[in-house]
């Protein structure tokens, strides 16, 4: 009984644990090489997104295709690049982070 209440506890962490890595996905996918969670680098802040996009039912998917496929013309005349190697699962949990940063 012991062994599976410690694997239910452990796979209920689990379940859990990408909502709390999307800052080590960020990093990780090199998105921290032109984001910063509260200061314009190249792109503009994770928070100023997220204050762009409140309120608007679709941005989590719209941010998501724009991870995935890059855009221009919304933050200024640098472009964002496409990034192939995140995954669409991937593009969503950081759309969700990034919209969190409030």
């Amino acid at each position: 009984m012991k062994l599976f209440v410690a694997a239910a506890v452990t796979a209920g962490l689990l379940s859990t644990a990408p909502a709390f890595a999307s800052a080590e996905l960020a990093k990780a996918k090199n998105c921290l090489a032109c984001h910063a969670v509260d200061k314009k680098l190249v792109g503009p802040s994770y928070k100023d997104v997220a204050k762009k996009y409140a309120g608007q039912g679709d941005a989590v998917a719209k941010l998501a295709d724009k991870i995935q496929k890059g855009g221009s013309g919304v933050w200024g005349p640098v472009p964002m690049p496409a990034n192939p190697q995140v995954s669409a699962d991937e593009a969503k949990l950081l759309a969700t982070w990034v919209m969190s940063q409030k």
